[in-house]
């Protein structure tokens, strides 16, 4: 679910570690259920009473199991280990997945640095792949499995959250192997760039809405990230300038998340069904901002990858601006986007005028999404 669409802007990994704080005492309901969500100003403060709450008018429809052959699926898995092989010549990552590296200013560099800017970029994608299941999409199915959400779920779903944990886990141990193996053949650690800005962001997002609302603001990231993902990674997987223990890799990454994209939009309207005026109203405004967290780029991050390989801070900050542009980043996003914001607009909350404002303040506008 990491997949491609961070790595066109850099993203890295995500990994709040610790736990969602507990709802308080009496409090019960949904996260955040009880007085008001909001824990800062506008526009993270709480709408107006008048300000009609966005939410489905109807009720969702039964759960139907996406993970029907999951067993079947599992048993014929290729091994675990991906045996990742470089050949002399071979680039650690595609340049096409890699936009700093197509600029002059990179192209210019020593052989032996480019190589070395691009096995950091395969080891962002694979941090950002280990990190991510684990530490966030993961807490969340054990959440699921476990009912302790304050969701009011199907038996078959929580159920189906146990065979999710464990794909997101396989997939986090397969890109941990891939980046030990890149280390060794290449001689390039992972970077080691401090706080990834996509943790920031989801840590600044909880900090906002505050500790009554911060589980329900990781639940939309992870419904988010889930269900716009699983279009993009199939890109990478047929890229043919990837080394093919990656491409493999992404292409069963990108088999699974086809049902896991499937599972968290049936997740999204049982958790919209359960959710009250208020809560649906904070949720939804946290959308764009979910989806901007996930998708924006990590300057701090590239900043200091190119300046590993050799590049003078100016020439890496000219880098950055020309291959970064704010309008490319905006367009990238808005297509990245459109299936997740797919989800949410058929459950009407893309219809308050609050969710607008914040959709366009990200660059997300809907209306250029409708086909």
């Amino acid at each position: 679910m990491c997949g491609v669409a961070g790595l066109f802007t850099g993203c890295t990994a995500l990994t709040p570690c610790p736990p969602p704080p507990p709802v308080p005492p009496g409090a019960g309901g949904p996260p955040g259920a009880g007085g008001s969500p909001y824990a800062g100003g506008p526009p993270y403060a709480a709408a107006p009473d008048d300000v009609p709450a966005a939410g489905s008018p109807y009720a969702p429809d039964p759960y139907r199991s996406p993970f029907g052959d999951w067993y079947e699926r599992v048993a014929a898995r290729p091994p675990l280990r991906r045996a990742l092989v470089l050949p002399e010549g071979t680039a650690p990552f595609s340049p096409a997945l890699a936009p700093v590296t197509g600029h002059p200013l990179v192209r210019a560099l020593p052989a032996a640095a480019q190589t070395r800017l691009l096995a950091l970029h395969a080891h962002r994608y694979l941090g950002f792949t280990a990190r991510l299941e684990h530490l966030v999409v993961n807490r969340t199915a054990l959440g699921i499995a476990h009912g302790t959400l304050g969701v009011d779920l199907p038996e078959e779903m929580r159920f189906d959250a146990y065979k999710l944990y464990c794909d997101e886990a396989w997939h986090a141990l397969t890109a941990a192997d891939l980046a030990r193996q890149l280390r060794h053949a290449t001689g390039v650690a992972a970077p080691d760039a401090g706080t990834p800005a996509f943790l920031a962001r989801l840590a600044a997002v909880r900090e906002a809405v505050g500790p009554r609302s911060a589980q329900l603001a990781e639940l939309v990231f992870v419904v988010c990230s889930e269900t716009l993902v699983s279009a993009t990674l199939p890109a990478g997987a047929e890229d043919p300038l990837m080394p093919a223990a990656l491409r493999d890799t992404l292409r069963d990454h990108a088999r699974d998340e086809v049902r896991h994209h499937a599972y968290f939009a049936a997740f999204l309207r049982l958790l919209w069904a359960g959710l009250d005026a208020r809560q649906r109203r904070t949720a939804g405004r946290l959308v764009p901002r979910a989806v901007a967290a996930f998708l924006g780029p990590d300057l701090p991050a590239l900043r200091a990858d190119l300046a590993s390989a050799g590049l003078r801070p100016g020439e890496a900050e000219q880098v950055l601006a020309e291959t970064h542009p704010p309008h490319a980043v905006a367009a990238y996003a808005r297509e990245a986007a459109r299936p997740a914001l797919g989800h949410f607009a058929e459950l009407g909350v893309l219809d308050d005028p609050y969710v607008r404002e914040e959709l366009a303040a990200h660059g997300l506008s809907w209306d250029a999404h409708v086909t």
